[in-house]
């Protein structure tokens, strides 16, 4: 009987995620508004390109962008020596490990609901805005933002899930390290693995019933849209 109490105590690791989830989707929301404004309504070579990298960890492995992450982020590569040598900043086993894998696999939701919410919203509001000298970062605040604001929260609610759920990305950036980078998901593969199935119950129990008030969440919005 002493057990339960026990785990139920060690919320730790959904800390973590939720911590995680929290500042990924920040960042998700700024870069994923920032290019579906940017490329919606573009016709630059190439842009099938982008497009398609933007989209990319969506439907890759998240071991294979964790692996991609760890190339880029490495100390031995260019792009991690620069960060630890100028800023003494470590990406690799650190939470801004977790915080980078699951920006990474959640962007896409982000990205692809506000590039569909944007090209719904009528090009006449946007003439209008430029017919009154606003700069086109001014309408994308003060009209695209705006009316594109359910399909906006949509991707938000959707980034936010998917990031509270990242597992394979974090796991190869940030590793298991309790107390730091320990999530809940890989504290259910860790668990499971011992088959302590009382623990993983309890996990898997708060992520689906966070997880499933985020996608009801999204379902009300869009049918009351």
């Amino acid at each position: 009987m002493m057990y339960l109490p026990a785990i139920v105590t060690d919320l730790s690791p959904l800390w973590i995620s939720l911590k995680t989830a929290l500042v990924a989707t920040v960042l998700c929301f700024i870069a994923g508004v920032f290019a579906a404004w940017k490329l919606y309504n573009t016709k630059w070579k190439g842009m099938e390109i982008i497009d398609a990298l933007l989209v990319l960890p969506m439907v890759l492995p998240p071991t294979v962008t964790g692996y991609f992450l760890l190339l880029i982020f490495s100390r031995r590569r260019p792009v991690g020596q620069f960060l630890f040598e100028q800023f003494n900043i470590s990406i690799v086993q650190s939470w801004a490990g977790c915080v980078i894998a699951s920006f990474m696999v959640a962007l896409p939701l982000v990205y692809l609901n506000a590039k569909a919410a944007f090209r719904q919203v009528d090009k006449e509001l946007l003439d209008m805005g430029r017919t009154l000298g606003m700069s086109e970062f001014k309408i994308l605040i003060h009209i695209l933002i705006p009316v594109a604001f359910d399909g906006l929260l949509s991707g938000v609610i959707l980034a936010f899930a998917r990031a509270l759920g990242e597992y394979g990305a974090t796991s190869m950036l940030a590793g298991n390290i309790p107390g730091k980078t320990s999530t809940v998901s890989q504290v259910i593969a860790q668990v499971m693995s011992n088959q302590d199935f009382s623990t993983v119950g309890i996990y898997v129990v708060l992520v689906f019933a966070i997880s499933l008030i985020s996608i009801v969440s999204v379902s009300g919005i869009r049918r009351n849209h």
